[in-house]
């Protein structure tokens, strides 16, 4: 094993053995250790943490949070079957959501390119999920030092297990099942830098439980309605259940702290919540793909921006980041208006994650029937 520090974040992307249809056997069968290079960036982050000597449960939601993440654990080698592949030669996702029909640059393009194109998107997709979660991993640890109570502590600890959980899934399918990895959105690399190394825990949890998990539930729920691979299908469903806990958290505990801070430490809260939804928004365009296939970036940036689908299902993704800032007090008068320009003011009224849905959470783990999937 081989470790090598980078002073940039990669750029390129990695193609497998398993893209070409060479087997998906488990990758730690081909390795030894000899194979491996651990590439790595440092970041520098002044993170002050805190002992909690006072061991009683003071909040009873995020106690009761804390034990159905024990409770519903699941196992991404034993909970979901990896055994069936679905087939290279078929649209992995429906191709009628592709922004790009009717542009004559894509038009252009042989069945085979529209093809691997749309295995492509999908690959960087889920690339860019498996990044962010590992961005949460790491904030979720940081959370367990820097959290001041012994509730957030324990739930921190939990979510953390759930992040690795989250990571290995989403690489597995990349690795085993597709065999395209790109590397992490530049929008998305830099605002996790910004929550990693911003020395105040409550920014922390507003960059991640959130912006970044909210963010993350509401696209895994609309991606989970286009994919076509049931182990896919399924794999969403499982840590949509996870990020509805992290989310339902980061809500029930923010909204009793913002409470005490001062009118200039809420619109510094607020301004960032806004400026990294912004970021975020810049996070769903796939300029790496526009590149791999030779088309022009910006060219297919604006259409992107312009499709009406796509401008539906960008705003569609703040469904619940608004209503959850307006619920922890972070949607103030300064930055309402800024919100309204982004076209995603109109979401504030509707269901936050405050109110929590037991019924919802506490569902036993089972492997989902399709036509659950299609109606969520």
């Amino acid at each position: 094993m081989k470790i090598i520090n980078l002073e940039d974040t990669p750029t390129e992307i990695e193609t497998l053995e398993s893209w070409n249809g060479a087997g998906h056997q488990d990758i730690e069968d081909k390795l030894s250790l000899k194979h491996v290079n651990d590439i790595i960036e440092i970041f520098q982050t002044p993170l002050t943490g805190s002992y909690n000597w006072d061991y009683k449960s003071a909040d009873g939601r995020i106690k009761k949070l804390y034990e159905l993440g024990k409770e519903l654990n699941w196992n991404a080698e034993v909970d979901i079957d990896w055994g069936p592949t679905f087939p290279k030669d078929q649209h992995i996702m429906d191709p009628a959501h592709n922004p790009f029909n009717g542009w004559a640059p894509f038009e252009n393009m042989s069945d085979s390119e529209k093809m691997r194109y749309n295995w492509h998107y999908l690959a960087w997709t889920l690339a860019q999920f498996m990044h962010g979660e590992q961005g949460a991993l790491l904030v979720a640890s940081q959370l367990v030092s820097c959290a001041p109570t012994y509730d957030a502590k324990l739930y921190a600890a939990s979510q953390t297990f759930d992040e690795a959980r989250h990571v290995e899934v989403f690489t597995n399918y990349l690795q085993k099942k597709i065999g395209i990895v790109y590397p992490i959105n530049t929008h998305l690399k830099s605002l996790l830098d910004k929550i990693l190394t911003d020395p105040r825990w409550d920014l922390k949890f507003i960059g991640m439980q959130i912006i970044i998990e909210g963010l993350a539930l509401a696209a895994f729920n609309t991606l989970r309605l286009t994919v076509q691979d049931p182990i896919l299908k399924n794999i969403l469903y499982l840590v949509v259940r996870d990020e509805a806990r992290h989310v339902t958290f980061g809500v029930n505990y923010l909204e009793e702290f913002v409470t005490t801070l001062s009118e200039e430490e809420k619109e510094e809260r607020a301004v960032f919540a806004y400026e990294a939804c912004v970021v975020m928004r810049e996070r769903l365009i796939g300029t790496d793909v526009f590149e791999e296939f030779g088309l022009d970036v910006e060219e297919a940036r604006t259409k992107t921006l312009e499709a009406e689908m796509m401008a539906h299902f960008r705003n569609f993704l703040f469904t619940r980041i608004i209503p959850n800032l307006r619920r922890i007090g972070l949607l103030t008068d300064k930055v309402r208006p800024l919100f309204e320009n982004l076209g995603i003011l109109e979401y504030e009224n509707m269901v936050d994650d405050g109110e929590i849905d037991w019924v919802e959470l506490q569902k036993p783990l089972y492997e989902e029937p399709e036509e659950e999937a299609m109606q969520a």
